[in-house]
């Protein structure tokens, strides 16, 4: 909704026109405003403009009678003196009455009348039915807004000429009920919009205006205060075959329904940290070994080292002092940490700088077997598990255990 007044200090210029322009943004919350614009001395120089949108033509109706009530609500609180605002009603009928079209012959009369100050000598004709049937003494002009959406309507919406007929129709009748202009305007494809500023230019401050009625293009109507009638309006009911012209507006322009579903984005919405921090933890405690000692490589696996452990202690069968150190082994099984760790030393002691390959698993017997220090190693780990070792009948004690390994190594190589 718009409200413009025009400045106390009028200047005759035409092209130097100073004009304030109240905008309520389209909130009726906004509506406490109006008292400081419309009073008793802006009163006679206002014009009110009702905009609606094109884009929307289902609620255009809804619109405009809930802002004219909040515009008489206003003009009811301004408590203006009961014969000031009937001689404003009285000039708002007289400017209704007095309209001629654009080159008439009435007009050139009546501008001679107007010059010799014979203004009283017309005639006024009378007013139709539901004509300035809420004279609010203001004048109003109706704007309808981006036109250009009407190729839309058809489009995506199944609009007919006769919709656009119905709508016309109705806003027509709107406007003679309080003398009101209609105006089409599309600022996309500059419609009527130079046209509406002449107008209100030639409302305000009585410039000529030499451009008559426009009924012939959908989307560029233009129709002055003064000039429709119910007559000229009935004329749109012979396009109107669907629904009967006088339905309700919210019966025949309904919402439509929107065919084709609006793809949302997927809303993104953020985790709680402790939420998070838990789902964290137990991805880490998937990939922790359950164990609690390091994993070995394919080739120390430990299926590998028991394999090469039995074929050396078997290939010291040919000794004498090899069941003891037999025996000694089967002891230092029951820890399965120390022999791990023996059998990795060794493997690892074979594959360093300096050393030849490692033993494979089908290295000969008796190769392992001469390996002194090996065995030495072995005895040195048995001996830090003596409460273990069980006593052997041909053991003397254990004292002798030394030298029966080393008879058992001996024997081994020869």
């Amino acid at each position: 909704m718009f409200l413009s007044g025009m400045n106390t200090g009028m200047v005759s210029n035409y092209d130097h026109t100073r004009l304030g322009v109240w905008v309520l943004d389209g909130d009726s919350w906004h509506r406490n405003l109006l008292k400081y614009v419309v009073n008793e001395n802006t009163f006679p120089h206002t014009t009110v403009l009702l905009t609606v949108s094109m884009t929307q033509p289902w609620i255009m109706m809804e619109s405009l009678e809930n802002w004219t009530a909040i515009l008489k609500e206003n003009l009811d609180r301004l408590n203006l003196d009961p014969e000031f605002l009937e001689e404003q009603k009285r000039k708002s009928l007289k400017r209704f009455q007095e309209y001629t079209e654009p080159g008439d012959v009435v007009d050139s009369i009546t501008s001679l009348k107007k010059g010799t100050g014979l203004e009283q000598d017309t005639i006024d004709l009378p007013l139709d039915e539901n004509v300035l049937t809420h004279n609010l003494g203001v004048d109003v002009v109706v704007v309808v807004t981006k036109t250009d959406y009407m190729s839309t309507l058809e489009r995506d919406y199944d609009y007919k000429d006769e919709h656009f007929d119905f709508i016309q129709q109705t806003l027509r009748r709107f406007c003679l009920q309080y003398g009101a202009a209609l105006v089409y305007i599309s600022v996309k494809e500059d419609k009527n919009c130079d046209l509406l500023y002449k107008y209100l230019v030639h409302r305000i401050y009585g410039f000529p205006f030499k451009t008559p009625a426009l009924v012939v293009e959908k989307d560029a109507v233009f129709i002055p205060s003064g000039w429709d009638n119910n007559n000229k309006i009935s004329i749109l009911y012979e396009n109107i075959t669907s629904f009967n012209p006088e339905s309700r507006y919210s019966d025949v322009i309904v919402k439509p329904v929107i065919r084709k579903p609006i793809q949302r984005e997927m809303e993104v919405t953020t985790e709680d940290d402790q939420t998070f921090l838990v789902k964290q933890q137990a991805l880490l405690s998937q990939q922790v070994p359950t164990s609690g000692r390091p994993q070995e490589p394919p080739i120390r696996s430990p299926a590998g080292v028991q394999k090469t452990s039995e074929r050396r202690l078997s290939g010291s069968s040919t000794g004498q002092g090899s069941p003891k150190m037999l025996d000694g082994a089967k002891v230092a099984a029951g820890s399965e940490g120390v022999l791990q760790s023996f059998f990795n030393s060794l493997l690892n002691r074979k594959t360093g700088p300096g050393m030849g390959p490692s033993v494979s698993p089908r290295t000969s017997d008796k190769s392992v077997v001469r390996n002194d220090d090996d065995a030495e190693e072995l005895y040195c780990m048995t001996r830090t598990k003596m409460s273990l070792a069980p006593t052997q009948p041909d053991h003397k004690d254990s004292s002798s255990t030394p030298n029966s390994t080393e008879t058992g190594s001996s024997s081994g190589s020869q």
